[in-house]
């Protein structure tokens, strides 16, 4: 089974949700919410946000004068929240079409698990102003011993304005998924 749109034929987009978006981020500590703007869109069974981000100061380490791994990383988190929440919200996955948002902010931080996560740091980004970009390939239920899971990959990548360029996949699970 893979990702499907409850109107398939449809390509649907979504302006960046200015309610949404700061109940996403609620978990993160101010200083470290980089995720500033996303635009969800659908095309071709595929759900996908293209996004822009801000790093104006490392959470962790001094400035190292580009994105670092940990900040691709939680860069890449903010992105899959927002874009699960949103289509949670407008229904894009049919995999999720038993959720509602309550079930989202019940599941987000304990339920949501990186299984994988690869990147290539192709050059360098200026981490103080880039552009995101992650889509979700597939999305499938499964039930290993009996419990409801959702694996989902997804492949992400970053720029910015001067040529920078990262990018690479990530597989999800979504355990206790109702």
């Amino acid at each position: 089974m893979g990702t499907h749109l409850q109107h398939k034929s449809l390509a649907r987009e979504y302006d960046n949700d200015d309610e949404l978006l700061p109940q996403v981020l609620r978990p993160y500590k101010a200083h470290c919410k980089y995720l500033k703007s996303a635009a969800v869109s659908t095309r071709s069974s595929l759900v996908s946000a293209r996004c822009e981000l801000a790093i104006p100061q490392s959470c962790y380490i001094d400035d190292t004068g580009h994105l670092n791994a940990v900040e691709v990383n939680i860069s890449y988190n903010q992105m899959m929240y927002y874009t699960v929440a949103k289509a949670v919200k407008e229904g894009l996955l049919e995999e999720f079409a038993g959720w509602t948002l309550e079930d989202y902010w019940r599941h987000q931080l304990p339920d949501i698990l990186i299984a994988r996560f690869s990147g290539s740091f192709r050059r360098p980004i200026n981490a103080r102003s880039f552009s995101g970009e992650i889509e979700f390939l597939s999305v499938e239920r499964r039930s290993p011993g009996g419990e409801p899971l959702l694996v989902a990959d997804t492949a992400y990548r970053y720029w910015d304005d001067a040529g920078g360029r990262c990018d690479g996949t990530v597989k999800l699970a979504f355990v206790n998924a109702p």
